[in-house]
Parts: structure tokens; C-alpha cells; sequence
């Protein structure tokens, strides 16, 4: 059941190898989010690249059957000193979209400039900056943590600001009535 009437649910990933970030945030057109779940998916770094792999797919897939969301979001692997890490990342996000893609959602990319400057006015602000928000907008009691299931939440409600989301179900819906 969704906690906000004619919302939208996003299920968002910080993809990485070693550190996952999953969220799930629903919202509406009148910018109204809330918090569904998370999940931060950690891989045994001794494992095989493939299984790493297989294990994020897993977790994902099992967010997706469980959460029911309408879209996934997935970070854009932005260029990193590390090439290694930058292609586990890519990776890691490539395995998301593919779960996505399986079931039938569309599957969009927002940058981490673009998360940062949805959720805080500026592309340009730090991890505390941004945590601060997402725990404001969600209304959360403590800052969301780790930094990876964070920077999740925020990409959700950026993918729920940024894209059109359709008109909110009408007031007969919700039980009211047209004046």
C-alpha cells in the first residue's frame, strides 16, 4: 500500500561492488516523498567478480518483488582516479538496469552534480550537505547511513523531481469529491 495517494515509487541504486546503496522512495507531483526502504548490499571482495556481480543482481531483483516500484535509478558512473573501480561501478550499475530492464521498468540515469544539486540547490555540495537534506525532506528522525544508502535516497527523490510523473489520481479516488 502506498503511503502518499497517486505517488510514484522509485526504487533507487549507489552502485558499487563492495558497498551497494539501495532505496526505495515514493512521491508525487506536488513533491511530497517518503521513505519505503533501504537496503546497503556489501560483496566479499574475495569473491569472483562474477559472483559480486550476481549477488548485487540478486538484491536488487529481490528489492524490485518486494517493493513494487514503478521505476528504477540507477547513478551514472562518473570518471574516477581508480580505472578498476570505476569498471566494478559500471559494472555494478550495468547488473542494476539489467533487473530493471527484466521487469519491465523503465530504468533512468541521474548524475551525482545533478543529485546534488535537486536535493540542495548546488552541484557542488558535500555528502553532509546532502545527507542533511534527504533527512529533511524525508522527515527522518536520524541522518540516513551509511553514505552509500544516502546518496540511494537521494537519487530516488531526484528521479521523482526530475521526471514527469503522472497527474495525481483524482479526489473521487481518494475518497473525496469534485466540487
Amino acid at each position: 500500500m502506498r503511503s502518499i495517494q497517486g505517488s510514484v515509487r522509485v526504487l533507487a541504486v549507489d552502485p558499487g561492488l563492495t558497498r551497494c546503496g539501495i532505496a526505495v522512495v515514493e512521491g508525487d507531483r506536488h513533491r511530497r516523498v517518503a521513505l519505503v526502504g533501504t537496503r546497503l548490499v556489501r560483496t566479499d571482495a574475495r569473491a569472483q567478480l562474477s559472483e559480486r556481480l550476481r549477488e548485487v543482481y540478486q538484491r536488487v531483483t529481490l528489492m524490485i518483488e518486494e517493493y513494487g516500484p514503478d521505476r528504477v535509478a540507477v547513478e551514472q558512473v562518473f570518471a574516477q582516479r581508480n580505472l578498476n573501480t570505476a569498471l566494478a561501478t559500471a559494472q555494478a550499475a550495468g547488473v542494476v538496469m539489467l533487473a530493471g530492464s527484466q521487469h519491465g521498468l523503465p530504468v533512468a540515469t541521474h548524475t551525482p552534480s545533478e543529485v546534488k544539486a535537486a536535493v540542495t540547490g548546488t552541484g557542488r555540495a558535500d555528502k553532509a550537505q546532502v545527507t542533511t537534506m534527504v533527512q529533511r525532506l524525508l522527515r527522518l528522525a536520524e541522518p540516513p547511513r551509511p553514505a552509500d544508502v544516502a546518496d540511494a535516497l537521494a537519487l530516488a527523490i531526484t528521479h521523482l523531481w526530475r521526471s514527469p510523473l503522472p497527474p495525481a489520481r483524482s479526489t473521487l479516488a481518494a475518497g473525496g469529491s469534485h466540487a
